[in-house]
């Protein structure tokens, strides 16, 4: 006879541990409801162990060893750069064994959350079963985030290939990094790679970077080409063999076959959820393509469970998991005023050198959309602390709508991910440009970039013909 389930009876059940339900396992306990966090693999989930954490501790390192190549620039004279790349391995477990203990199992115990490590599986509308227990609770949060997107390319299950939840484990640097997809990841990797002293190609079937502002990313694609890294766009991955030592990948482009040889394939195509295990029928929760099917208000088809972050198809950022778990925990909790989910305040960033980072609308977006609006820009070059770091490559770009609305920032350029957060600032706040040239900034900052890019919006009309009659007029008074 099967041993009978233990039953749990709880407030709020959250399923996954990776940030956005972490978010919302922390608040809700705090708060003092009880809470069951269900984790079938690492605390943490994707963002420590394999995503954001390692693919910025293995950025930090490229850059280190990049800024000693360039370093003569300064009179500084460093010598030949010699990259241990187990070193660098070690380097980013370190990182993640230092954030660990924040995402852990002991610490959300602390809390007074009932910690399951098992595999969910709805019975019902208010129930599931993981492992040896039966979990009934008023509201569920599904929080089971995403994992590598394997496109069907003929050869490939029958090849050794990375994707990012295993190239965080390679001890010896890749002789040669083949790259399958030109997006945020493949770049990031890209740059990172060369600059450890690997060779790297990216074959991209579309543009490098296609979703984000053409203007900006031709800047970062040039660094790339210039540090090394082969960027062979619209070429469509068809095939992949093994030949000897050398895995060759077989693109096509223009109707010919672009034949690429290296040692080692990443691929970084995107994202898929996996949401099969939860059995969500059971519980009356719809899904599509891209996940599980949400309202303005993130509550699923079954509005006693909500889900946030990757699993709900929107958009796929660590960032937006945890601004996500502060509306569910707003709508779950407080109820008086529900806070709806507005993809529109999102910034997203691409940490290269120079980083790219965007929030609002982009200008093709405004067009599509049949916004008005102008566009204000101030480059990295006419700025005296970018000038002194010699970080002059870049500008950023601003639209700016009727009476000064702030629509959308993208930048390009040293440090362009943590300006881009004033920019966020104001558009989630439905703050007009005004905002930015009142703002004193300390000098010399790179923040001084956003203050005048918001200032050459003023000032033709500060300068116009108009005014100076005006100046003229008031002048004659005492």
């Amino acid at each position: 006879m099967s041993e009978p389930l233990r039953r749990i009876d709880t407030d709020i059940c959250v399923i996954g541990a990776g940030s956005g339900g972490l978010s919302v396992a922390a608040g809700a306990a705090q708060l003092g409801r009880d809470v069951v966090l269900i984790e079938r693999g690492e605390m943490g989930g994707d963002c420590l162990n394999w995503g954001c954490v390692p693919s910025k501790a293995l950025l930090a390192a490229g850059k280190a060893a990049q800024h000693a190549r360039e370093a003569e620039r300064f009179g500084v004279h460093t010598g030949e750069v010699r990259v241990d790349y187990a070193a660098v391995h070690d380097h980013i477990r370190g990182v993640i064994d230092a954030i660990a203990p924040n995402d852990s199992q002991e610490r959300f115990e602390g809390l007074g959350c009932t910690v399951l490590r098992e595999e969910a599986r709805f019975t019902g509308p208010k129930s599931l079963v993981a492992g040896k227990t039966e979990v009934h609770a008023d509201h569920f949060v599904l929080a089971t985030g995403s994992s590598p997107l394997v496109p069907e390319i003929e050869g490939l299950e029958g090849v050794p290939f990375l994707t990012n939840e295993t190239l965080f484990d390679l001890t010896e640097a890749p002789r040669h990094l083949l790259i399958v997809g030109g997006g945020p990841i493949g770049c990031e990797m890209a740059q990172a790679h060369r600059r450890l002293g690997c060779e790297v190609t990216v074959l991209e079937g579309g543009t490098v970077l296609g979703k984000d502002d053409p203007e900006l990313t031709a800047v970062l694609k040039a660094r790339l080409r210039e540090e090394g890294v082969r960027l062979e766009e619209n070429a469509q991955v068809a095939r992949v063999r093994k030949e000897g030592e050398d895995l060759i990948v077989t693109a096509t482009r223009d109707g010919e076959d672009l034949d690429v040889r290296g040692s080692h394939i990443l691929v970084a195509v995107g994202r898929r959820t996996d949401i099969s295990a939860l059995d969500l029928e059971a519980a009356g929760v719809e899904t599509n393509e891209k996940g599980v099917l949400v309202d303005a208000q993130l509550r699923t088809t079954n509005k006693r469970i909500y889900a946030i972050g990757d699993v709900n198809g929107g958009l796929q950022f660590t960032h937006v998991a945890g601004y996500q778990a502060g509306i569910v925990i707003r709508n779950m909790l407080f109820k008086v005023f529900p806070q709806k989910n507005d993809p529109h305040r999102i910034p997203h960033v691409t940490y290269t050198e120079p980083e790219l980072a965007s929030v609002g609308l982009t200008e093709a977006q405004a067009k599509e959309e049949n916004v008005s609006y102008e566009v204000a820009r101030w480059n990295y070059d006419e700025n005296d602390r970018a000038q002194t770091e010699r970080a002059t490559t870049g500008f950023a770009k601003i639209l700016i709508g009727r009476r000064g609305k702030i629509l959308g920032a993208s930048i390009v350029g040293d440090g362009a991910g943590e300006l881009i957060g004033a920019w966020s600032l104001a558009i989630a706040n439905g703050l007009k440009a005004s905002a930015f040239t009142s703002t004193v900034m300390p000098y010399p900052t790179l923040g001084e970039v956003s203050k005048r890019a918001a200032g050459a919006y003023y000032s033709p009309r500060l300068f116009s013909g108009r005014t100076k009659r005006l100046v003229g007029v008031l002048s004659r008074f005492d």
